[in-house]
């Protein structure tokens, strides 16, 4: 009997790898999910933690979201901010980009 190559007979090779997994999910309906506001730093936090005053007087506890950690963008007191809110807690945020 000859040698099989790989992927020759093999019923499982190729195709979707992770369809016996739970769907994926798309990224579409987290990004409407979220809430969008606009804050200015009042307190810079230990561990990458910022509290941030929203315009209408509440505070609440932000960190840096990942592609701003990864390019190293500095955060000070004062710097206005774009933040993500989940509408479950909305006394926590991501801080997702600095307007200045």
């Amino acid at each position: 009997m000859p040698a099989r190559s790989r992927n020759q007979g093999n019923r499982r090779s190729g195709g979707n790898r992770n369809r016996y997994g739970p769907p994926k999910r798309s990224t579409k309906d987290d990004e409407e999910k979220a809430v969008e506001v606009e804050g200015e730093i009042s307190a810079v936090l230990a561990g990458t933690m910022f509290r941030v005053r929203l315009q209408s007087g509440h505070e609440v506890l932000a960190h840096i979201s990942g592609k701003m950690r990864k390019r190293f963008i500095r955060l000070v007191v004062g710097d206005r901010v774009k933040m993500e809110m989940s509408p479950y807690d909305l006394t926590k945020a991501r801080i997702v980009f600095r307007l200045g």
